[in-house]
């Protein structure tokens, strides 16, 4: 990390130790996410990074092959959490990190659970669809109807779980989380 060069080892020491707690913190944070250790790493020494980094920068400062950095940088990326950006001079890929943890919040949520949530919509409107043909197929036959009905209504309940759910999301997405809940200053 070229921030630290010119300082004394044991300030550098001290600064270091410091930065690698949090990045620590970071990776375990985001592991309760579902995303690697590794992963939640890389983000955290690039939050510290003055400025944008290549893959190979990344590989030998983590001590990392280039195919775990481009794999995890692809990562960070689908998830919007860093960016590629343009560098004068250099014919390589630049990355830094997005520093808005309230964004990368509601971008990694809402990219998770609106993925989630259309595969699950998909599925109960699929079972409510069938249970109502079943419905008028066996209205004559005893116990069918009460049964049918009852996973109609317990479908259909779901279904509205989702539908809040993508409000929801919707509410990450657009920033109005942030007028009910408001970021600190």
């Amino acid at each position: 990390m070229n921030d630290l060069e010119g300082l004394a080892p044991e300030q550098v020491e001290r600064i270091s130790k410091a930065r690698e707690r949090v990045i620590d913190s970071i990776g375990k944070n985001m592991d309760l996410y579902g995303i690697t250790l590794s992963i939640g790493h890389l983000y955290g020494y690039m939050y510290f990074n003055q400025g944008p980094v290549t893959l190979d920068e990344l590989s030998r400062t983590m001590g990392m092959s280039k195919t775990s950095m481009s794999t995890g940088v692809r990562t960070l990326l689908d998830l919007k959490m860093i960016d590629k950006v343009w560098g004068k001079g250099t014919r390589k890929d630049l990355f830094e990190v997005v520093p808005d943890w309230h964004q990368n919040f509601s971008d990694y949520f809402s990219i998770k659970w609106r993925k989630a949530v259309e595969g699950n919509m998909a599925a109960l409107s699929k079972s409510l669809n069938e249970i109502k043909q079943m419905k008028s197929e066996y209205a004559d036959e005893p116990g069918m109807e009460q049964l049918l009905s009852t996973d109609e209504v317990k479908i259909e309940e779901a279904i509205k779980y989702y539908r809040w759910l993508l409000k929801l999301i919707e509410a990450l997405e657009t920033g109005k989380i942030f007028e009910l809940i408001p970021k600190e200053s």
